[in-house]
């Protein structure tokens, strides 16, 4: 090949076969490249876009904003967004709210403006229901008037409360997940003990999360071994019982733990037979946390078996041979040359086993009873019977919260680049 010398080379550089600087070209083609990879991938990222970042996004805003008195009481909202907070009512807050009252009756929405009040302060959505009826015969002077209907319109403590709701936005359902209220000066302070519920049902979430992760992994590290040291026959049989259970409805398998657990059921009766127990003395197994545990530990399994089998099938077992070659005991040839090997798989065994168990609804739903409930199930309930749609996206906006924190903090002591799932 001949050389090429410098005053052959073009002066504005290499150019293609078209007349093109070659730099231009390589430019185009990388923009084109990045263009199909992206159409490649955009309808992935719609998807996820639709399904996930947008229902986030809505539980999040939901979460931190009602409107439900704002929009019907517009002449009280105005009056507490003149007044600073600690004004008395006077006549001129009475009329706005007897006015309100009057109109949101006539629209049929007192039950809405009742119901975001009673969220605050229970026992306040009759008070406005019934209000709303006289309504129409209120006239001045408009505090008489209400006070006629009913003396709790003097009550100092439901203003207070008004004045919080008077805003759509506000944080305040964050405050009552965490069992805090604001007392009629505006300060954060506790619920009554009676009433503090959440934080409690976070704890014992976690707890019986942590304890069924636990579980598994004492379960499931000795079945992932055999599965990666059998061999193949065995090993396939073996693998065929760990996965059977998802080729079986959850429905399916939470119901013959029902069956399994209960009182009358099978294994109560087989200890009877036994005469382990008497009939009288036949243990309660579930509608309980023994039977939220048993049950989810059983469904979560394989979650914990298949990432320890992953981690443990490519481990030579030469390894552990040459430690008790080199005169290393059974355990510490376990300890040190085995164990630190399955590590990724543990790690991500034990995430995918907590995250789940953390929000859990169905099992704990049907053989948790009232002690077997998780934070999952308060959320439906506030969805599906209170209606109060805000807490239970405060909840779940907590309960995302807690998630990526583990995840941060499995990244900091882990590193999510050694999770091994498979």
């Amino acid at each position: 090949m001949a050389d090429i010398t410098a005053s052959e080379i073009p002066a504005g550089g290499l150019v293609t076969s078209d007349g093109r600087p070659l730099k231009t070209a390589l430019a185009d083609a990388q923009a084109r490249a990045k263009r199909r990879a992206f159409l490649l991938v955009a309808p992935l990222l719609v998807f996820i876009i639709v399904t996930f970042i947008v229902p986030i996004g809505q539980m999040m805003h939901q979460s931190i904003y009602n409107d439900g008195f704002s929009a019907n009481m517009p002449r009280i909202t105005a009056w507490f967004a003149e007044n600073p907070i600690g004004t008395a009512p006077d006549e001129t807050a009475f009329e706005a709210l007897a006015l309100d009252i009057k109109e949101s009756a006539a629209a049929k929405t007192i039950g809405v403006v009742g119901t975001r009040v009673n969220y605050e302060m229970s026992g306040t959505r009759s008070l406005f229901t019934s209000t709303g009826r006289k309504a129409k015969d209120f006239t001045e002077p408009y505090h008489e008037a209400l006070r006629t209907a009913d003396s709790k319109w003097d009550n100092p403590e439901l203003w207070a409360t008004m004045r919080q709701v008077s805003r759509a936005y506000s944080p305040n359902f964050f405050l009552a997940a965490l069992d805090l209220t604001r007392d009629t000066d505006g300060n954060i302070v506790r619920v009554p003990e009676d009433r503090q519920v959440y934080v409690n049902l976070f704890v014992k979430t976690f707890g019986l999360a942590l304890l069924i992760t636990f579980t598994c992994f004492l379960l499931g590290f000795p079945i992932a071994h055999l599965l990666a040291t059998l061999p193949l026959r065995w090993s396939n049989l073996l693998m065929i019982l760990v996965l059977l259970p998802f080729w079986t409805s959850l429905l399916v398998r939470t119901t013959s733990w029902m069956v399994l657990l209960q009182q009358q059921g099978v294994l109560n009766s087989l200890l009877v037979w036994a005469g382990i127990i008497g009939d009288d003395g036949r243990i309660q197994m579930i509608y309980n946390q023994t039977g939220t545990i048993i049950a989810m530990t059983h469904i979560l399994l394989p979650f914990m078996i298949l990432p320890l089998y992953s981690v443990m099938r490519p481990i030579p077992p030469s390894y552990v041979r040459a430690a008790r070659s080199l005169g290393a005991t059974s355990w510490t040839a376990f300890r040190r040359v085995y164990m630190p090997q399955t590590l990724p798989g543990i790690g991500a065994g034990s995430l995918l086993v907590f995250i789940l168990a953390v929000g859990y609804y169905i099992t704990p739903a049907l053989v948790g009873g009232a002690s077997g409930q998780l934070i999952s199930n308060l959320i439906a309930f506030h969805m599906q019977d209170s209606l109060n749609w805000s807490l239970a996206a405060a909840l779940a906006a907590l309960l995302l919260a807690a998630v990526l924190v583990l995840y941060w903090l499995y990244d900091r002591l882990v590193g999510i680049d050694n999770l091994k799932l498979g």
